[in-house]
């Protein structure tokens, strides 16, 4: 299926800064797929080793490395010899091996003609660790779940992909794009962007199908807690996870540790939040009360709301039925809502790469769903509903506090503006840098 991320591959394959690249992912967000068809679509051959699937490659890479011979007896290994600048070299499940992971650098130091990308479902927790490999040797790329468009791409609606894609003024959708749309985004809501379920769907439309790919991804997440995450954070790994979908149902989002167990403490759980967070399996929103730049150092770390990698994913993980989609738009409302949110943050972190902020006043009597740094470096509120209703109390409050030059609103709506306001609809919310600046 064709991936976004793509692009970005082929443009590291012909950088003149290119280095050993390092592909980050959850597990089952299509990493190894997407390595292999760009090999194979962009170079003469691949040279494949999986960490994981065969032990015995960590053996190579003891001792002194001297990477050029290193490629010669791992081509003698694979029977095939490996051409610098001809084959791509992937490494998949390298956090498997820190001696390959910390190789890297002596490829790029004194064997960069061979092009190496390393991929693995745990990096983020590897190279959350000290001493993993040297900063400033490899490039890094990120993939995440499909995005809404990539998933048009894939269920043979490219004609909207394109729609939205060119979009670039406030001119509201023909009425008939907008409703096809609607009920398109009403189906990425239940399949989610995990490419197995993405592709189940594309071939064959069977809704349970897919919840049983979601449940068996889920169930190989569970496992993964098991086998690498530290021992004695398991138990906690697991509050965390099963609770979210009943933090996301609350009104109030801000994850509450009490709902973990009444004695819960913040500091008693944060390895194993940091330990999801870096595996990639949750996104997390800091609260921000002054919206200044950057907002980073705004960012209140003990105010946060999580929301699950995939949409789709967290229908699965709160048993919403298939029997959901023949009833109208109610997917849209369910969780009070907390399925826009967490599709809205999952857009977000796409578009921007990470870095979400919620933001409430002070009186704790206004709150805005996220804040959007626009292309013009401009902090935009921008309010996320689950319906049609129209009013926006606290984009109102958020405007009197810090005078914004506009306010962003995404509902079921179509496009419009409504004066200083302007409504994207979800399904578009991809084109937010566009739109934001559009007269």
């Amino acid at each position: 299926m064709k991936r976004d991320l793509y692009a970005d591959l082929c443009a590291w394959k012909g950088s003149g800064r290119r280095k050993p690249l390092i592909l980050r992912g959850a597990r089952q967000v299509g990493k190894t797929h997407l390595l292999k068809e760009f090999g194979n679509k962009e170079y003469s051959g691949v040279a494949y080793f999986n960490f994981e699937e065969d032990p015995r490659l960590k053996g190579f890479f003891t001792g002194r490395l001297n990477p050029t011979a290193l490629i010669e007896a791992l081509g003698l290994y694979r029977n095939e010899p490996i051409k610098a600048g001809e084959d791509l070299i992937i490494f998949d499940e390298i956090q498997a091996s820190n001696e390959a992971l910390n190789a890297l650098k002596y490829f790029q130091e004194q064997a960069n003609d061979f092009h190496i990308a390393a991929a693995g479902s745990l990096l983020g927790v590897k190279l959350s660790q000290p001493m993993s490999f040297p900063v400033g040797k490899v490039n890094f790329l990120d993939l995440r779940p499909m995005s809404f468009p990539e998933f048009l791409d894939a269920v043979g609606e490219s004609r909207y992909r394109a729609l939205i894609d060119k979009k670039s003024d406030a001119e509201p959708f023909s009425e008939a794009f907008h409703e096809d749309l609607l009920d398109l985004l009403k189906i990425y809501y239940f399949v989610g962007g995990m490419p197995e379920a993405v592709e189940c769907y594309a071939k064959n439309h069977h809704f349970s199908e897919v919840r049983t790919i979601q449940n068996e991804i889920l169930n190989a997440y569970v496992l993964d807690f098991a086998k690498h995450a530290p021992h004695q954070d398991i138990p906690k790994l697991m509050q965390v996870w099963d609770s979210i979908p009943a933090q996301l149902a609350r009104e109030n989002r801000k994850f509450q540790f009490a709902a973990l167990k009444s004695t819960a403490r913040a500091r008693d759980y944060e390895n194993a939040i940091l330990w999801l967070e870096n595996a990639g399996l949750i996104l997390r929103c800091f609260l921000i009360t002054k919206p200044g730049q950057p907002l980073t150092a705004y960012a209140d770390p003990s105010s946060f709301k999580v929301y699950a990698l995939d949409i789709g994913l967290l229908g699965a993980m709160a048993r919403i039925s298939p029997e959901i989609l023949v009833r109208g738009h109610v997917l849209f409302q369910e969780f009070k809502g907390a399925f826009i949110e967490n599709y809205v943050a999952q857009t977000l972190v796409g578009i921007t790469g990470g870095g979400l902020h919620y933001w409430k006043n002070e009186a704790a009597t206004a709150e805005i769903d996220f804040l959007w740094e626009s292309p013009k470096s401009e902090i935009l509120p921008l309010e996320a509903k689950a319906g049609i209703n129209t009013k926006s109390k606290s984009l109102r409050t958020f405007d009197d506090k810090h005078h914004p030059k506009q306010l962003l609103r995404t509902t079921l709506l179509n496009l419009r503006k409504d004066g200083k306001i302007l409504n994207i609809p979800l399904y578009a919310l991809t084109a937010i840098g566009r739109l934001s600046i559009a007269e």
